[in-house]
């Protein structure tokens, strides 16, 4: 079992972020070393230039997403962590999967039409065959598992496609009914994680929690101190009305959902639980209580996390030895993408 996923460096990684994705990464790489599996984890710095981008911020974010990752409990020793920038197989087998991938499939990826709005015609060709690079991301691995949230669904069924169509166009004998002749790429299958926590905006329970929100109050930061995330989940918005006894008195009211799904993300425990035990409380009861388990939670994090962000040696050579990992473990699946479609190489 080999999983691989990646994660744009973005910077300002926050509480929708560690609740998400990479908290449910660390599981992973623990369940995988149980199981004698394989993690491979990546900054998708490739994708982020995609749409217009500061190209010293870029740099500076990919360091601070190294660190944040590792700081979260990614371990390099356990884990292959590294940015695709450093493994030019990820951008020569995307342009080598564009010959199989069609016009009709991009063109139906929802993404390209949310994040290109009304000016389609302005929008970069990298936008546009995003899709096929991510399919690359995950075939060149040949990756059994790929964790995809509900909006990513739809490209990981794209590098199916891709690799489907590819297997037998060139895989001579090759059937996706069963054959013994193997195809170049392995058909990988999506992991949901049934407990991916889905954190909202403390300004608006409506809407995720984002960086790109322009009020800093709208989301707790890994980078907030103490006083800082007490000071943002007091005066978090909510209504006038307690906390209900059982998860049905929720509805409707998403604030208090989405406080209640922080404690309980947070806290290990069921919504239900939570609700027995401040069910009748008010807010200002429960939010001092939230907001002393994320400073107790979210401590050592923060301080791993500034104590890495000042160290760039180490985090140069997370990055260089990840990527000397990753290149040994693509180099069979490009080699053999390359003689599957006669190409000549020296």
């Amino acid at each position: 079992m080999r999983i691989v996923s990646g994660i744009q460096p973005t910077g300002n990684l926050h509480l929708g972020n560690y609740l998400g994705a990479i908290r449910n990464w660390v599981r992973m790489q623990d369940a995988m070393e149980q199981d004698q599996g394989e993690c491979l984890f990546f900054l998708a710095d490739l994708h982020a230039i995609s749409m217009p981008h500061d190209p010293a911020q870029l740099c500076a974010n990919t360091l601070e997403m190294v660190a944040a990752l590792v700081a979260c409990g990614i371990d390099p020793d356990r884990s292959t962590l590294f940015n695709q920038a450093q493994v030019p197989a990820h951008s020569q087998l995307q342009w080598l999967l564009s010959g199989t991938a069609r016009m009709g499939w991009l063109n139906r990826m929802t993404q390209f039409k949310d994040k290109s709005g009304k000016n389609r015609e302005g929008a970069s060709i990298a936008l546009f065959t995003y899709p096929v690079l991510q399919a690359a991301d995950v075939l060149l691995y040949q990756a059994t598992h790929v964790p995809v949230g509900e909006d990513q669904k739809q490209h990981l069924e794209l590098a199916r496609d891709i690799a489907q169509k590819f297997n037998n166009d060139f895989c001579p004998g090759y059937s996706d009914e069963g054959s013994d002749v193997p195809g170049v790429f392995t058909l990988p299958d999506p992991i949901i994680p049934p407990d991916a926590a889905r954190i909202m905006s403390l300004r608006d329970g409506s809407a995720k929690m984002s960086k790109s929100d322009p009020s800093d109050m709208s989301r707790i930061n890994l980078t907030d101190d103490a006083d800082t995330i007490m000071k943002k989940v007091k005066k978090a918005r909510t209504d006038p009305e307690p906390l209900p006894s059982e998860e049905k008195g929720l509805e409707d009211r998403p604030e208090a959902a989405n406080l209640v799904g922080i404690y309980a993300a947070m806290s290990g425990q069921s919504v239900s639980d939570v609700l027995t035990t401040f069910g009748g409380e008010g807010f200002g009861k429960f939010k001092p209580a939230l907001g002393e388990l994320l400073v107790e939670m979210l401590a050592p994090i923060n301080a791993r996390f500034i104590e890495l962000k000042q160290d760039r040696e180490s985090l140069d050579a997370i990055l260089a030895k990840g990527a000397l990992k990753a290149r040994e473990v693509a180099r069979p699946t490009l080699d053999a993408a390359y003689n599957a479609l006669g190409l000549i190489r020296g």
